[in-house]
């Protein structure tokens, strides 16, 4: 057999099996999806409402009574529900008469610098994608103004979000607009509005691999300048609209990663505690060590206001997870998130439709399967937001 002609062959199989699986997700995404549609976000009960905004249910229902605020809809047995944007107005009303001023609308003040928040692991199924979507989606339901960065080509947080990258973002419009040596875009042109107040995105795909094929180029002729800072100079342009910006990383440690690194004020290391990710994750550290060295001979400053780990897809009952999981923490002590991402079937049954669990409805689960995984995502995306809040010289 020619060796060639198999060269030729292979190549003419993955192209096919490419343009037959961006066909079928196509469909799929028209069946979920009409073409003349949005993706919208579901509504919330008043006990989720008074839940995302920290006060009771019954203060909500005399707020209706009394016409204060938007009115929420009423379903046929006369409970209440609020979409995001109620209870975004809601935050807005209670926080003209809060104690104490952030209370309702907890982002920056004077003098706080934007949060910039970079998602990292080389090790597939981690739950980096999953982690970056959860998080930026709590915190924008809390209040905060939130962007979130795809920055990894494969690009499953943009697809997360109602965008299908080979579909959608033809002419470009990701970051990489915004960050190419050649007359690089304004950033605004790349930022989109979701469905969700006060969260918006700049999708990837895998346009985003020029940059790692320019920036050799770049250095050769001597044009790439400080190009671990173009992630960092390009947000400038939107430091004042945004309290916290969510990157999810590439699973590589190249030059994005090396931008997003020179970016980010804090660090939030994924990891699935199993013996063989463990491992894996050693090598990654040492090679971000020796990438940060490389970046700060260069005079940059490297310093990050924290760094954590996140226990991710973990199993209370599995034996072997929790010995590593004690290991990590003997190890890395209070740098180890207190709250584990608990492994869900409700996590991974929500993204075959392309949603988060926070999009998808209760009903769609037991009861105790969603609680579960719901208590588990909120206290990890909460202890979080207790760390941005400390940067931030508050409690």
């Amino acid at each position: 057999m020619d060796p060639a002609k198999t060269h030729e062959d292979l190549n003419a199989v993955i192209r096919q099996h490419s343009e037959t699986l961006a066909a079928q997700l196509q469909a799929q995404r028209e069946t979920l999806f009409p073409p003349d549609s949005a993706k919208t976000m579901r509504k919330f009960t008043s006990g989720e409402a008074s839940a995302l905004l920290g006060v009771n249910d019954s203060y909500l229902r005399k707020l209706h009574l009394d016409g204060k605020g938007p009115s929420p809809e009423l379903t046929p047995g006369n409970r209440r529900i609020y979409s995001v944007e109620d209870i975004q107005d809601l935050r807005v009303l209670l926080e003209k008469t809060a104690r104490k001023k952030g209370d309702y609308l907890p982002g920056r003040r004077e003098g706080d610098k934007l949060q910039i928040i970079g998602v990292m692991n080389f090790k597939g199924g981690s739950g980096k994608t999953t982690t970056s979507a959860h998080l930026a989606q709590r915190l924008a339901l809390k209040g905060y103004r939130v962007l979130a960065i795809d920055l990894d080509p494969q690009a499953s947080l943009t697809a997360l979000h109602g965008v299908q990258p080979e579909m959608d973002l033809n002419d470009g419009g990701t970051i990489y607009d915004a960050i190419r040596y050649d007359s690089p875009a304004p950033m605004q042109s790349v930022i989109r509005k979701t469905y969700i107040p006060n969260l918006d995105l700049i999708p990837g795909n895998l346009e985003l691999m020029e940059f790692e094929h320019e920036t050799p180029r770049a250095l050769a002729q001597g044009n790439a300048g400080l190009f671990f800072f173009r992630i960092k100079d390009a947000l400038q342009q939107v430091d004042e609209d945004y309290d916290v910006v969510v990157i999810d990383c590439p699973p590589q440690l190249g030059f994005l990663t090396m931008s997003a690194l020179s970016a980010a004020t804090g660090v939030l290391v994924t990891i699935h505690p199993e013996m063989l990710d463990v491992m894996s994750m050693s090598q990654f550290l040492r090679m971000t060590a020796d990438l940060m060295d490389v970046i700060a001979q260069s005079g940059a400053d490297m310093s990050h206001d924290w760094m954590r780990y996140l226990l991710t897809r973990f199993e209370p009952s599995d034996a072997p997870q929790n010995r590593i999981v004690a290991f990590l923490r003997t190890m890395y002590g209070d740098k180890v998130l207190n709250t584990p991402m608990l492994k869900s079937t409700a996590i991974s049954d929500a993204g075959l439709t392309k949603q988060t669990l926070y999009e998808v409805e209760r009903s769609a689960f037991t009861r105790a399967t969603y609680d579960r995984a719901i208590e588990s995502l909120n206290m990890v995306n909460d202890e979080i937001a207790e760390l941005i809040q400390k940067t931030w010289g508050r409690t």
